[in-house]
């Protein structure tokens, strides 16, 4: 996507949004004493990448490796490191749960059913970021409330009760123009899959790129029910008013 960089009302929203962001997340760090971001290195992370760094914002921004993603998200890893001077921190699965799953299910056991995908999301996804948020007081996401029916309602402040701690989603109401817009302003690095028509990334073989008029998540477990179509990172729960 190539917003209009011209335009002003576009260029007047993304600084305002940006000022948002920079509030909301300042005020996390002065009244908690930690605060993780939870990077999953898709656009929206990217944007929120480019903000914390610039703002000298005291958060620190790790990612989850599940040992498959695409090759493509490696070199952004490295491209992050180069443009920022920052390298963020990797979580892996353990080997022994990826062993124990492959013998079980397969290697690519997780197209069988929907109990093998979500064991392998589970030890892929769900127990490195336990590990990872471990003694943490919030964490923040680069979820935005657009990009499926599984979040159209996504706060941009809730209780995770799943880890115990406040969950963050500041760029809750940010649109997909909005979060390009920027990347383009800032000249922000990102996946070069987005340009390969990927919407939305995670491993290499439950994703795919989409076809013009579908769900920016359609390219996300494509081959499940719509309304199943989340690892379990983001269980929704009630918003906390702020």
């Amino acid at each position: 996507m190539n917003p209009d960089l011209s335009n002003p009302e576009l260029l007047a929203a993304l600084d305002a949004k940006r000022q948002a962001v920079v509030e909301t997340l300042g005020l996390a760090c002065e009244l908690l004493p930690s605060v993780s971001f939870a990077s999953s290195l898709g656009a929206e992370d990217m944007v929120l990448t480019e903000i914390i760094l610039k703002a000298h914002l005291p958060i620190r921004i790790f990612s989850l490796d599940t040992g498959r993603l695409p090759p493509e998200t490696y070199d952004l890893i490295g491209e992050i490191e180069r443009h920022y001077g920052h390298r963020i921190e990797l979580y892996l699965p353990e080997r022994e749960a990826v062993e124990a799953y492959v013998r079980k299910f397969g290697v690519n056991g997780f197209y069988a059913s929907l109990e093998a995908r979500h064991a392998c999301c589970g030890l892929r996804k769900l127990e490195p970021l336990r590990r990872a948020l471990a003694g943490q007081a919030a964490w923040i996401t680069g979820q935005r409330a657009a990009q499926s029916i599984t979040r159209a309602r996504l706060p941009i402040r809730e209780w995770d009760a799943e880890h115990g701690l406040e969950k963050l989603n500041p760029l809750a109401d940010w649109s997909e123009r909005e979060v390009w817009g920027f990347i383009r302003l800032h000249r922000v690095p990102y996946n070069r899959l987005h340009d390969r028509g990927y919407p939305s990334i995670g491993c290499a073989p439950c994703t795919r790129a989409i076809s013009v008029g579908e769900d920016v998540r359609a390219g996300r477990w494509w081959w499940e029910d719509a309304g199943n179509r989340e690892c379990g990172l983001h269980r929704q729960t009630p918003a906390v008013s702020h």
